[in-house]
């Protein structure tokens, strides 16, 4: 009879939506501490970006964004244990434009696998070279107009992307083996929501500041567990 039970409680899991069984777990990341100047980014040599931006709103470089209450901006923060949805590939295409000689946005997050189309909306030449290593290291051009570059990565890293004709355009395609994962706002806030019971190991990574981890469990069904990461701030 317990068994019947068992089985019955079981079944009943897999015919509900997912949402119906689904935790989730948010919080903020903030830096404590100075953090570099952002710079602002000479466009002189290419005036048809140059021209996008107003003096008083200059483009500046993108390594280290901070907010409101020392916030955070453009943590990757993600399940990296416990997830068990390595296999489960998004259908949607990831797109990453090139606008004002910058990508948009600075940090994109991925599943492995999955499709990425790389768009110019600028009217001048880029040369895309997403500089990978445990995946296939490529560089290529696109011209106004062009068709988008189709791309996607077989393996989890953080691959640096950068321009070869405009050096200061560089961003970061997260490939990660979790559908489970989210890229902090202006307020440093995150929130990965779908998380069925269980104990799940979740990092947080940073492009300057480098990467945190902290172990959480979901013990029930619609159960929130709100955390926060704090990363040493560096003047340099």
């Amino acid at each position: 009879m317990r068994f019947k039970i068992a089985c019955a409680a079981t079944m009943a899991l897999l015919v509900f939506p997912s949402g119906v069984w689904a935790g989730t777990i948010t919080g903020k990341v903030k830096v404590d501490g100075p953090t570099p100047k952002r710079k602002v980014i000479d466009m002189s040599k290419e005036p048809a970006c140059a021209k996008e931006y107003s003096p008083t709103d200059p483009p500046r470089m993108e390594s280290t964004i901070t907010g409101p209450n020392n916030a955070l901006v453009d943590v990757v923060v993600y399940i990296s244990a416990g997830a068990n949805d390595e296999g489960v590939m998004p259908s949607q295409v990831v797109t990453i434009d090139q606008k004002g000689c910058r990508y948009i946005r600075h940090i994109t997050a991925i599943h492995t696998n999955q499709k990425i189309k790389i768009t110019n909306s600028d009217p001048a030449i880029h040369n895309v070279h997403p500089l990978a290593e445990a995946n296939r290291e490529w560089n290529q051009s696109q011209t106004p107009g062009a068709a988008p570059l189709d791309a996607k990565f077989a393996e989890a890293e953080f691959i640096p992307v950068k321009c070869n004709i405009h050096p200061w355009m560089h961003g970061y395609i997260a490939v990660l083996k979790t559908n489970h994962y989210s890229v902090t706002d202006g307020s440093g806030g995150f929130s990965l929501k779908d998380l069925p019971p269980g104990k799940y190991t979740v990092t947080a990574w940073h492009e300057t500041l480098g990467t945190q981890t902290q172990q959480v469990i979901i013990g029930g069904a619609n159960e929130t567990k709100t955390i926060s990461f704090t990363f040493k701030g560096k003047a340099y």
